[in-house]
């Protein structure tokens, strides 16, 4: 995955946002659409009904903390999240994401991104670029290409099916 001109708007959360703000215990008995519907809820009430695909969240540190649930990466997809960016992540959010298809953008710099802001993405290059020019691109680790190939496939069993039937 090459740097595309696609921009996409940020949203802000703070730090040590946990899997329950990204799917609510109360709602796990229901299908993903319904813990979409009430992702971030407490953080951030109008999000759900607000996000637009290709929308990116940008979060302080501890990205995904919690339990292992994998509809709190689920619940971003389902929205059309393109990605996360943050300065880092719960090692086992980090792979639920990647297998649910989410990408996310290890970047030291990610809290210097403004609400409203729009960005152009690079993953396989580690940097992503403020659509209005001006301030340098911001350094994120390279997500590696089989993470991307994860991505673009919609999630590991996607990938695996597709590899399938080739």
């Amino acid at each position: 995955m090459t740097e595309q001109s696609t921009t996409h708007r940020v949203w802000r959360v703070g730090a040590d946002i946990d899997t329950d703000a990204l799917a609510p215990g109360a709602y796990m008995k229901f299908g993903i659409d319904e813990i979409a519907r009430h992702c971030l809820q407490r953080v951030r009430p109008e999000f759900a009904a607000n996000a637009r695909p290709g929308d990116v969240l940008v979060a302080g540190p501890n990205f995904g903390i919690g339990s292992s649930r994998e509809q709190a990466a689920a619940a971003l997809v389902r929205l059309g999240i393109a990605a996360v960016v943050a300065p880092s992540f719960n090692g086992l959010y980090f792979r639920n994401a990647f297998n649910v298809g989410l990408l996310l953008l290890t970047c030291e710099q990610a809290e210097t991104l403004q609400e409203g802001e729009r960005i152009v993405l690079d993953p396989a290059a580690g940097r992503i670029r403020r659509a209005t020019g001006g301030s340098a691109a911001l350094r994120c680790d390279t997500v590696p290409g089989f993470l991307l190939e994860m991505v673009q496939a919609g999630g590991l069993l996607n990938l695996l099916k597709q590899r399938k039937t080739h």
